[in-house]
């Protein structure tokens, strides 16, 4: 099974056509306000109306209220809601659309990590997705630094949730992660910029490319 690439922090037309071009299966928009790579909603549905079929958008917020996240549905309809933040169960449940949730991969200094992790990753299980960033105390994501991917729990046998990892993946550790830890999907924003929010079409290029030579040597 071939790897996903997920290209998020997406703020223009030119960059999400740049990242469908290249392969990239899915485009994360930003709706998180100190972010430097957030989007406004009137933006965001110019870029998704752009977005051809069999690629998936999705919306990060963090810690939003459900009323703030369905006024961004109402202007920009994206496929899938990433929960970013410590939204709970019930509040990933509760707007009836479908979702992944972010979980931040630590150690003994912070973060989730060993048994934590995995009943944490349990904990969500009406999930499609469960995206392990790295945990950085005061930041929801988008820190650029990778975490110990030993850390990284076999899936469960007893649910359908699929692994996407995050969290400092670049065009030259992508391969390396790929053959590691076999997850379902990778996520890169800051790892194929050229500056916060910009993205690096040659970067984007080299990412995909990387993954792709990963799952060749992967079915060898």
């Amino acid at each position: 099974m071939r790897t996903r690439v997920k290209i998020c922090g997406i703020t223009s037309v030119e960059d999400a056509l740049t990242a469908i071009v290249a392969g990239a299966d899915a485009l994360g928009l930003v709706f998180y306000r100190p972010s430097p790579r957030y989007v406004a909603p009137e933006v965001a549905a110019e870029i998704i109306a752009h977005v051809p079929a069999f690629v998936t958008t999705m919306g990060l917020f963090v810690d939003a209220s459900e009323d703030d996240i369905l006024s961004v549905l109402a202007k920009a309809s994206f496929d899938f809601v990433q929960f970013h933040g410590d939204e709970t169960l019930t509040q990933c449940e509760s707007l009836g659309h479908p979702y992944i949730k972010a979980l931040r991969v630590g150690n003994k200094k912070g973060g989730l990590y060993g048994e934590a992790l995995r009943n944490k990753m349990k904990e969500y299980k009406t999930a499609r997705g469960l995206l392990l960033d790295t945990y950085q105390k005061g930041t929801p994501g988008g820190t650029g630094e990778r975490f110990d991917w030993d850390q990284v729990p076999e899936p469960s046998p007893d649910h359908k949730q699929y692994i996407v990892l995050a969290g400092g993946l670049t065009p030259e550790n992508v391969a390396e992660a790929v053959e590691s830890v076999r997850p379902y999907a990778v996520d890169v924003s800051g790892g194929v910029e050229s500056a916060p929010g910009h993205k690096d079409a040659d970067r984007i290029r080299a990412f995909l490319e990387a993954v792709r030579h990963a799952d060749s040597k992967l079915d060898l």
